[in-house]
């Protein structure tokens, strides 16, 4: 989209620099002698091509290198992200280890104290 904007604006300004214009002078001789000198002046868009293709070979390389400097911060920011997400996975693997061994001990503790009840039913 952006691209698109500032090739539409890249081009409005090149059709207003290239406009010219072009001064005709004629002089006709009359029968009797006399010359009669009209001017005319013309105002229109003259095509210079080689200033529109200069122009636009400037605008794709700064369209090409914007969308570079796009595509090289959506690369940092996916490598940030995906360190992120890396870093996460490992700590909730890691505080699933610490309760799986916390629930381990808890058990252990109520077996313990279950087989002690059992002894102490005995007697």
């Amino acid at each position: 989209m952006k691209k698109n904007i500032l090739s539409g604006l890249m081009i409005a300004a090149v059709a207003v620099s290239c406009t010219k214009s072009t001064s005709k002078t004629e002089q006709v001789e009359n029968a009797d002698g006399t010359v009669t000198t009209t001017t005319t002046t013309e105002t229109g868009v003259g095509v210079d091509t080689a200033k529109i293709n200069q122009t636009r070979a400037n605008a794709k390389a700064r369209l090409d290198e914007a969308g570079n400097k796009i595509d090289n911060a959506a690369e940092d920011a996916k490598s940030k992200i995906d360190a992120t997400a890396d870093k996460a996975k490992a700590d909730l693997h890691q505080a699933g280890q610490e309760v799986k061994d916390a629930a381990a001990k808890g058990a252990s503790k109520v077996e313990e104290g279950a087989r002690k009840l059992k002894e102490d039913l005995k007697k």
